[in-house]
């Protein structure tokens, strides 16, 4: 078991370049799983080979997080981490998906995987300078994602049946859209109390995180500045010092 242990230890967590590509693999897949599930929410196919590729994908998110719970020292924190939650959920709507149907929706949780490891965040800075640059852009537009199909796989499963304009995934994706993005067609609206309360979670939440990932894009958190004695070239938009070195520096702004 020890030797078990050590070898997760140094694939999940080493410097070589076999524990970084064995990493990125890990994040291709997940690429890979989440791309099924959309394809799969927008299409509604059901077939034994959907049926066999939703077994083979719940066997390697077990291996998965038996591999992650091995290798902490705290296992009952780890099994109550909300990303450790998602993928049990995940893993029960694959293998039971005949039972539970209504928690089908729930394996775009998978999706809150992506890109929060630290080592792989670390891996991506290290090796690509696009990555490093953009983080926070990226940062903003997975989370932007990730609201806009969770909570329209949440407007499908509370509409679907009880209201005739909502039959399919992506009328529950273009209503949320329309909705964050305040643009408001009026041609899809939500039904019943549970609908309006839905609809206006949709608004506040969804509305903050579209206008900060346009702030994020159109007005980053640091501008490039060098200063003349250390060389540092980023700092925060209302820096008067450096923070390396302590020496003032005059950086140009349009005003308050």
């Amino acid at each position: 078991m020890k030797k078990t242990i050590d070898l997760l230890d140094r694939l999940y967590r080493g410097d070589t370049p076999t524990a970084i590509r064995f990493r990125f693999a890990l994040l291709a897949m997940d690429l890979a799983t989440i791309t099924f599930f959309v394809a799969l929410s927008m299409l509604a196919i059901q077939s034994p080979c959907i049926t066999a590729l939703n077994y083979i994908i719940a066997v390697y998110l077990i291996a998965d997080l038996t591999a992650r719970g091995l290798l902490r020292k705290r296992r009952l924190i780890y099994l109550l981490w909300p990303t450790t939650i998602a993928d049990i959920v995940v893993v029960i709507s694959l293998l039971f998906t005949p039972f539970v149907e209504s928690l089908a929706f729930l394996r775009v949780l998978r999706a809150l995987r992506l890109l929060q490891s630290y080592h792989m965040a670390r891996d991506l800075r290290r090796i690509y300078p696009f990555f490093r640059k953009n983080e926070s852009v990226i940062h903003a537009v997975l989370n932007l994602f990730v609201f806009i199909y969770v909570v329209s796989a949440v407007v499908l499963v509370v509409q679907m049946g009880r209201n005739p304009l909502i039959e399919n995934y992506l009328d529950a994706m273009y209503f949320t859209v329309a909705t964050l993005t305040t643009t408001g067609f009026g041609d899809i609206v939500l039904t019943g109390g549970s609908g309006r309360l839905l609809s206006i979670i949709i608004m506040i939440a969804g509305f903050a995180l579209f206008l900060r990932l346009i702030q994020t894009i159109f007005q980053p958190s640091q501008v490039k500045h060098r200063c003349p004695d250390c060389g540092l070239t980023e700092h925060d938009r209302d820096a008067v010092h450096c923070k390396h070195c302590g020496r003032v520096i005059d950086i140009e702004t349009a005003g308050v």
